[in-house]
């Protein structure tokens, strides 16, 4: 089967399409014929040795997919051949097949298109874990969301905005503003050409934020660390700017506010049936129109590489998705 291989920890330029044999489902694992997978910043450093984990090389990169399920491990109970589904996996989804633990796929509703489908589990997944499990946001509550055009952040305006949240959305190019707009955020900081301190105070009335949803790390991290509520949730999500953020814990002490780190992958590892009713929950709103993935573009399986470095350079809006069959 032709799938993207992944030999070296050298980015995207050495990302190669090649002919490797077909994986084979664990008991507990599904076999799927891929027709759809995403590009996330999370695959690029993965490829790249940046992330927190390191596969086996040789390896097949691609954290999410879409697809009909082919097989099934004998353990399996939810699924049978002919299924429309999407999967998490660390890896595996640059291929033509792939296998997913049965506690990380999720059967598509009628009518929800592969390409969607192959853009929910990571970004609405995480905005999900982030904004309902870990920060528990109320209705009214005003969010800041960084990184707020990329694929997560994007997520987490969708879905705050769906929660009845106040969205403020940050950007780093004015270009971004529309969409995100589009999506629900009532308030754009563009953080590149306006002074973050100031416009929060401004939007909020001196008041702060009640919840911060920070892709970025780094400086803006930091920042947020100075504008929260009373009471208030700061949540590192990543780190897109490549550094990870200092902050004096007298900040949170002096406003009685809770810094919550937000690992989704983990707790799906940890929680399996939490996050499969959370990724049950997902598709149906995407279903019914509640969610709207947005994507910046299809390209074909031998584009990978082009994707990648698209993602790595903050170019795109939403999600690349690679079509597969």
């Amino acid at each position: 089967m032709r799938a993207v291989l992944c030999s070296s920890f050298t980015g995207p330029k050495d990302l190669r399409l090649s002919e490797i044999a077909e994986p084979k489902p664990a008991g507990d694992e599904i076999l799927i014929d891929v027709h759809a997978a995403s590009v996330s910043f999370m695959d690029q450093l993965v490829v790249s040795g940046l992330y927190q984990m390191r596969p086996p090389t040789p390896f097949v990169p691609g954290t999410e997919a879409s697809g009909v399920v082919a097989s099934v491990g004998d353990k399996v109970t939810k699924f049978r051949p002919g299924d429309r589904v999407a999967c998490s996996s660390w890896t595996g989804g640059y291929a033509e097949r792939m296998t997913a633990k049965e506690s990380k796929s999720v059967r598509l509703p009628d009518g929800v298109a592969f390409e969607a489908a192959a853009t929910v589990l990571h970004n609405y997944g995480t905005a999900y874990y982030a904004l309902v499990e870990r920060a528990r946001a109320q209705r009214g509550e005003t969010v800041f969301i960084t990184g707020a055009a990329g694929g997560v952040g994007l997520a987490a305006v969708d879905l705050g905005r769906h929660l009845g949240l106040r969205v403020v959305a940050g950007v780093g190019s004015g270009d971004k503003a529309a969409l995100v707009r589009d999506y629900g955020a009532g308030d754009v900081v563009n953080y590149r050409s306006e002074d973050l301190r100031d416009r929060i105070k401004s939007i909020t009335s001196g008041d702060g934020i009640d919840i911060g949803f920070d892709n970025v790390g780094g400086a803006i991290f930091e920042q947020m660390a100075r504008l929260m509520k009373w009471g208030g949730r700061l949540m590192p999500i990543g780190f897109t700017s490549g550094e990870i953020p200092q902050i004096p814990m007298n900040l949170p002490l002096l406003k009685n506010y809770s810094i919550l780190g937000v690992f989704a992958g983990a707790w799906a590892e940890k929680f399996p049936e939490e996050a499969a009713r959370g990724n049950d929950n997902l598709m149906q709103l995407l279903a019914g129109g509640q969610i709207r993935p947005h994507i910046d573009s299809v390209l074909p399986l031998e584009e990978v590489g082009d994707a990648m470095r698209a993602v790595a350079n903050r170019t795109v809006q939403g999600r690349i998705v690679l079509k597969i069959r």
